[in-house]
């Protein structure tokens, strides 16, 4: 890349960082709190995507500390990242020993090898290890939030991107069925582990599952996984029970 375009590439993103600070400080000093700030300064869509990314990064921390997050103070726990891990491990070998076998590959062509080569330290430094960090961040979010039900409220998730509370008094039923193909449906919402689901609830009112920009969607069955699809159904079923209004007695 030629040395001009290089740096008015850089002048061009240091412009934009200014005068991002400079609408910024306006928008404070007109009283706007710094949440009200943010979402006057960047789109939606732009905010959501960068809060996916902070959460899978968070994951990671959370995973190495042993932290779960939102389990606290719950009626029940529910694991559902085991069936995934081989295969996110496995893609992790594979972004690890992708720059490795692609030198050797091209080690009869030293020319083409050098350049790629150059080329390749930027791959490693930024691409290769971000794309270690997102795919390791993907199953560190899966094993540190689970599903969980605290309050008479389910809480369904899935990596970072999907979280949905769902209130046992809206479960019309639950049963366990596993399942390996899902075809998309209107109001239905697939949420496999290693392609497979184990449950399926169905709901008497549907509830939003918003997809992960922000666009609404409501769904009023919804197939999930757990490591122990048991506990979950038993659990769910106990509350269900628990929370059912008491007959009243005949006159």
């Amino acid at each position: 890349m030629p040395g001009a375009v290089l740096l008015g590439g850089k002048l061009l993103l240091l412009t934009l960082l200014v005068a991002e600070a400079y609408v910024w400080s306006r928008l404070r000093r007109l009283g706007l709190s710094r949440r009200q700030a943010l979402v006057r300064l960047v789109p939606e869509r732009v905010a959501r995507y960068v809060a996916h990314e902070a959460r899978i990064l968070a994951s990671l921390v959370r995973w190495v500390v042993r932290r779960p997050h939102g389990v606290g103070e719950a009626d029940g726990v529910f694991p559902h990242a085991r069936d995934q891990a081989a295969m996110m491990y496995g893609l992790t070998f594979v972004c690890v020993a992708e720059t490795v076998a692609l030198s050797f590959l091209l080690a009869r062509w030293p020319v083409v090898h050098a350049v790629v080569l150059v080329v390749d330290v930027y791959t490693v430094l930024v691409v290769d290890v971000y794309t270690v960090l997102f795919v390791l961040g993907m199953h560190a979010a899966a094993v540190t939030r689970p599903h969980v039900l605290a309050g008479g409220v389910l809480r369904i998730r899935q990596a970072a991107h999907v979280d949905i509370r769902v209130p046992v008094a809206r479960i019309a039923s639950i049963r366990r069925a596993s399942l390996f193909t899902h075809a998309k449906k209107d109001g239905e919402l697939n949420l496999p582990v290693g392609s497979q689901t184990s449950l399926t609830l169905e709901l008497t009112e549907p509830v939003n599952a918003p997809k992960l920009l922000g666009a609404p969607r409501l769904v009023r069955v919804i197939r999930l996984h757990a490591d122990d699809p048991k506990s979950l159904y038993d659990t769910v079923t106990w509350a269900r029970t628990t929370q059912a209004p008491a007959p009243q007695d005949a006159d």
